[in-house]
């Protein structure tokens, strides 16, 4: 894939055509049983499997992410979701009973999860097929109609999704519609049931005050300066290893990355060797001579990282190791950053990208008190080996999820809510918290036979007065 390919924009007519159609058939699509929703969700996995070849040449030709990388970070999962999701589809669609108070005697309550309706997807340009397809497993599998929206910035991995998604949906039921910005902003204004949206903090904002104009939920995958703690008791060997493998795969273009490192000062020095080893085991002498090292997404990207890059030097910041970029190619080499102020826009934007500041820190306090000092974080990793600092680190800090001797890797098991807390964002996805997330928890109240609610009603007596006293008391 080297030819130039077109960025097809939707036009509002169209937009609006599709949820139309869209709105008529939902009800329609949110009776269907377990069995057709499976059905629909073999459709999709058939079709990754299918495509996986051309999902690689399209990431490759979007911004040269290596062919395993797709396979790890973009086809596993989300085959692993179609799987997880056709195991327990059936059980989360069964009516939960709830417990009958004594005062409602005569009666049976339950909650069954009914689709929310049509939707609305729109996925971020890191992981295009990720990102689109793993709501959409969920939103299928609650039973609602849907409409992707995908990024722009990745035109031949847009491009493909749409193509698969119409192979194997009607549009009335799943459609793509491709465009910039313009084409979210005639999405947004249509009164959707559900916005599902994966992006950064400042754009989640907008979507949410659009949202809020037609009282439509929101499901909200944002980021921010996700931190990752070393301390003393760690094995340094093996945080180095895996801090480097999460930070710099992708390019660093990841939003559980950890962005920045805080490590205990009397092992410092040690972590930074471990980890330049690192790089040079993983990427050799030249990352841009890698075939396993991703480039930035895209050219306004680029310019943002580089200018990071350019405050932090001018700030008096020390590179340890990287430093190199190259703008034709989008290249920016993994780079290790010390020596950064609290105030340097690499300690104070989500840098999404590979740059990553290490800060020293003397009681485990300090550390505590510099993350709480920001906004929550979508996740946070853990190195160490005193069961007494994880407790504490735990109990002393909030993070949307919290990977403990590792990063990333909660993201992969779909029995784990994934998602971020205020300004990380907005709900939970994955698994039955992602069915959750698609579907209304509806109660259901009904009435058997007579009870003593009966009792409470117009004209009140001595008697009323007592049956209530009684039942606040002691019911």
């Amino acid at each position: 894939m080297t030819e130039t390919i077109e960025r097809p924009t939707a036009t509002d007519r169209e937009i609006r055509r599709i949820f139309d159609l869209q709105q008529k058939n939902h009800l329609t699509v949110g009776k269907s049983t377990a069995r057709e929703r499976i059905a629909k969700l073999n459709r999709l996995l058939d079709a990754v499997m299918r495509y996986r070849p051309q999902m690689k040449e399209a990431m490759f030709a979007d911004y040269r992410k290596p062919p395993a990388e797709v396979d790890a970070v973009e086809v596993l999962p989300v085959t692993s979701a179609i799987k997880h999701t056709k195991r327990h589809l059936r059980r989360w669609m069964q009516p939960k009973k709830v417990p009958t108070p004594l005062a409602f005697a005569g009666s049976t309550s339950w909650v069954q999860h009914e689709p929310k309706g049509v939707c609305l997807l729109i996925s971020p340009w890191n992981f295009p097929f990720n990102l689109s397809f793993v709501p959409l497993v969920s939103a299928i599998a609650a039973g609602n109609c849907a409409i992707i929206k995908p990024s722009e910035f990745t035109p031949y991995s847009s491009a493909l999704i749409k193509k698969m998604v119409a192979e194997v949906f009607d549009e009335n039921e799943v459609a793509v519609v491709e465009g910039g910005v313009e084409t979210a902003q005639a999405l947004l204004a249509l009164p959707f049931h559900h916005i599902f949206f994966t992006g950064a903090p400042a754009t989640g904002k907008i979507v949410m005050k659009a949202a809020a104009e037609h009282l439509t939920s929101v499901t909200l995958e944002l980021g921010g300066k996700s931190p990752a703690i070393i301390d003393e008791t760690a094995d340094l060997r093996i945080a180095a290893a895996r801090i480097v493998r999460g930070k710099f795969a992708n390019c660093g273009q990841i939003c559980i990355a950890p962005d920045y490192v805080l490590v205990q000062e009397n092992v410092q020095a040690e972590f930074l060797d471990l980890m330049k080893k690192n790089l040079l085991e993983f990427y050799g002498d030249d990352a841009s001579q890698s075939d396993s090292y991703t480039r930035v997404a895209h050219e306004r990207h680029f310019h943002r990282l580089k200018n990071l890059l350019d405050d932090a030097v001018s700030g008096g910041a020390t590179i340890e190791v990287g430093g190199e970029t190259n703008e034709k190619n989008r290249y920016i080499a993994p780079t290790i950053i010390t020596g950064l102020t609290d105030g340097s826009s690499l300690m104070q934007e989500e840098i999404f990208g590979p740059l990553l500041p290490v800060r020293p820190f003397g009681h485990l306090q300090e550390a505590l008190d510099f993350i709480n000092a920001r906004e929550r974080p979508l996740t946070m990793s853990i190195f160490s080996h005193s069961k007494k600092n994880i407790r504490r680190v735990l109990a002393e800090t909030r993070a949307g999820g919290t990977c403990i001797n590792h990063a990333q890797l909660h993201f992969y098991n779909h029995d784990l809510p994934f998602g971020g807390v205020n300004n990380s964002g907005i709900g939970k996805s994955h698994g039955w918290y992602g069915f959750e997330a698609f579907s209304n928890p509806r109660a259901v109240y009904r009435q058997l036979f007579w009870g003593p609610s009966e009792l409470l009603k117009a004209p009140y007596t001595k008697f009323t007065e007592w049956l209530l006293d009684f039942t606040i008391k002691w019911l």
